[in-house]
Protein backbone atom coordinates (compact mmCIF):
# COMPACT_ATOMS: atom_id res chain seq x y z
CA UNK A 1 0.00 0.00 0.00
CA UNK A 2 1.41 3.56 -0.62
CA UNK A 3 0.68 6.87 0.24
CA UNK A 4 0.84 10.46 -0.20
CA UNK A 5 2.16 12.83 1.32
CA UNK A 6 3.06 16.59 0.33
CA UNK A 7 6.36 17.62 -0.92
CA UNK A 8 8.33 19.45 1.45
CA UNK A 9 10.42 21.89 0.48
CA UNK A 10 13.87 20.93 0.23
CA UNK A 11 12.59 17.88 -1.56
CA UNK A 12 10.83 20.68 -3.83
CA UNK A 13 14.39 21.79 -4.68
CA UNK A 14 16.18 18.22 -4.93
CA UNK A 15 12.62 17.53 -7.36
CA UNK A 16 13.19 20.96 -8.99
CA UNK A 17 16.51 20.24 -10.24
CA UNK A 18 15.84 16.60 -11.46
CA UNK A 19 12.40 17.53 -13.56
CA UNK A 20 14.29 20.27 -15.30
CA UNK A 21 16.73 18.22 -17.00
CA UNK A 22 14.57 15.50 -17.51
CA UNK A 23 11.89 17.65 -19.28
CA UNK A 24 14.54 19.04 -21.29
CA UNK A 25 15.52 15.59 -22.47
CA UNK A 26 12.02 14.35 -23.30
CA UNK A 27 11.79 17.57 -25.34
CA UNK A 28 14.63 16.60 -27.32
CA UNK A 29 14.10 12.96 -27.73
CA UNK A 30 10.58 13.93 -28.80
CA UNK A 31 11.94 16.14 -31.50
CA UNK A 32 10.55 19.50 -30.22
CA UNK A 33 13.56 21.41 -29.26
CA UNK A 34 17.06 21.94 -30.28
CA UNK A 35 19.54 20.75 -27.18
CA UNK A 36 21.07 24.13 -27.14
CA UNK A 37 18.19 25.57 -26.00
CA UNK A 38 16.29 22.91 -24.20
CA UNK A 39 17.48 23.16 -20.53
CA UNK A 40 16.45 27.06 -20.73
CA UNK A 41 13.04 26.33 -21.82
CA UNK A 42 12.46 24.13 -19.82
CA UNK A 43 13.31 26.06 -16.46
CA UNK A 44 11.44 28.95 -17.71
CA UNK A 45 8.38 26.37 -18.22
CA UNK A 46 9.43 25.20 -14.54
CA UNK A 47 9.28 29.23 -13.37
CA UNK A 48 5.91 29.84 -14.93
CA UNK A 49 4.55 27.17 -13.68
CA UNK A 50 5.71 26.97 -9.84
CA UNK A 51 6.33 30.52 -9.31
CA UNK A 52 6.12 29.89 -5.71
CA UNK A 53 7.69 26.64 -5.75
CA UNK A 54 5.59 23.67 -3.80
CA UNK A 55 3.46 27.00 -2.51
CA UNK A 56 2.68 27.53 -6.05
CA UNK A 57 -1.33 28.49 -5.94
CA UNK A 58 -3.72 25.23 -7.11
CA UNK A 59 -0.73 22.91 -7.66
CA UNK A 60 -0.45 19.71 -5.58
CA UNK A 61 3.04 18.30 -5.13
CA UNK A 62 2.99 14.95 -3.08
CA UNK A 63 6.12 11.88 -2.80
CA UNK A 64 4.87 8.48 -3.13
CA UNK A 65 6.00 6.30 -0.35
CA UNK A 66 5.26 2.99 1.09
CA UNK A 67 4.08 2.03 4.45
CA UNK A 68 7.77 2.19 6.21
CA UNK A 69 7.56 5.72 4.68
CA UNK A 70 10.30 4.59 1.84
CA UNK A 71 10.45 7.29 -0.94
CA UNK A 72 9.02 5.48 -4.07
CA UNK A 73 8.18 8.77 -6.41
CA UNK A 74 6.58 11.47 -6.82
CA UNK A 75 3.45 12.79 -9.04
CA UNK A 76 2.08 16.95 -9.38
CA UNK A 77 -1.32 17.57 -10.36
CA UNK A 78 -2.39 21.57 -10.71
CA UNK A 79 -6.38 21.93 -9.98
CA UNK A 80 -8.12 24.77 -12.59
CA UNK A 81 -11.11 26.10 -10.93
CA UNK A 82 -11.51 28.92 -13.90
CA UNK A 83 -12.99 26.79 -16.94
CA UNK A 84 -16.88 25.49 -17.66
CA UNK A 85 -16.01 22.88 -15.22
CA UNK A 86 -13.16 22.04 -12.83
CA UNK A 87 -10.45 19.94 -14.04
CA UNK A 88 -7.33 18.50 -12.89
CA UNK A 89 -4.00 18.11 -14.58
CA UNK A 90 -0.94 15.70 -13.84
CA UNK A 91 1.77 17.83 -14.63
CA UNK A 92 4.78 15.42 -13.40
CA UNK A 93 4.74 11.47 -12.47
CA UNK A 94 7.67 9.67 -11.94
CA UNK A 95 8.31 6.26 -10.26
CA UNK A 96 11.92 5.56 -9.27
CA UNK A 97 13.46 2.71 -11.57
CA UNK A 98 14.42 0.49 -8.29
CA UNK A 99 10.08 0.43 -8.11
CA UNK A 100 8.58 0.46 -11.46
CA UNK A 101 6.53 -2.75 -12.44
CA UNK A 102 5.24 -3.41 -8.92
CA UNK A 103 2.28 -1.86 -8.80
CA UNK A 104 3.18 1.37 -7.23
CA UNK A 105 2.45 3.48 -10.31
CA UNK A 106 -0.87 2.22 -10.62
CA UNK A 107 -1.54 2.39 -6.91
CA UNK A 108 -0.48 6.39 -6.87
CA UNK A 109 -2.56 7.30 -9.79
CA UNK A 110 -6.15 5.74 -7.90
CA UNK A 111 -4.46 7.12 -4.70
CA UNK A 112 -4.06 10.76 -6.64
CA UNK A 113 -8.10 9.90 -7.93
CA UNK A 114 -9.21 9.88 -3.96
CA UNK A 115 -7.41 13.68 -3.79
CA UNK A 116 -8.43 15.28 -6.85
CA UNK A 117 -12.29 14.31 -6.00
CA UNK A 118 -12.08 15.37 -2.28
CA UNK A 119 -11.26 18.92 -4.28
CA UNK A 120 -14.87 17.90 -5.84
CA UNK A 121 -12.99 17.60 -9.37
CA UNK A 122 -14.05 14.67 -11.71
CA UNK A 123 -11.82 14.95 -15.11
CA UNK A 124 -8.45 13.89 -14.31
CA UNK A 125 -5.85 14.70 -17.70
CA UNK A 126 -2.60 14.50 -18.41
CA UNK A 127 0.16 14.35 -20.89
CA UNK A 128 2.57 11.66 -22.33
CA UNK A 129 5.25 11.24 -24.63
CA UNK A 130 4.99 9.06 -27.60
CA UNK A 131 8.21 7.43 -26.62
CA UNK A 132 7.09 6.51 -23.32
CA UNK A 133 5.44 3.20 -24.10
CA UNK A 134 6.01 2.27 -20.35
CA UNK A 135 3.91 5.09 -19.42
CA UNK A 136 1.16 4.74 -22.19
CA UNK A 137 0.42 1.01 -20.95
CA UNK A 138 0.19 2.06 -17.54
CA UNK A 139 -2.53 4.70 -17.65
CA UNK A 140 -4.71 2.97 -20.40
CA UNK A 141 -4.66 0.25 -17.61
CA UNK A 142 -6.29 2.55 -15.16
CA UNK A 143 -8.70 3.99 -17.49
CA UNK A 144 -7.02 7.08 -19.25
CA UNK A 145 -8.11 7.10 -22.63
CA UNK A 146 -6.72 9.27 -25.86
CA UNK A 147 -7.98 13.12 -26.43
CA UNK A 148 -5.66 14.45 -28.98
CA UNK A 149 -2.77 12.72 -31.12
CA UNK A 150 -0.26 14.15 -32.39
CA UNK A 151 1.92 12.31 -34.92
CA UNK A 152 4.90 13.09 -37.16
CA UNK A 153 6.76 11.49 -39.77
CA UNK A 154 10.68 11.90 -40.60
CA UNK A 155 11.51 12.55 -43.65
CA UNK A 156 15.33 12.33 -43.45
Amino acid sequence: MIQLAPMQEPEFTTYLKRAINDYAQDKVDAGNWQPSEALEKSRQGYQSLLPEGVSSKDNYLFRIENEQGTYLGMIWFKADFEGPKPTAFIYDFVIEEAYRRKGYGKQALLALEEKVKALEIDTLALHVFGHNKGARKLYEQVGYEITNINMAKKLS
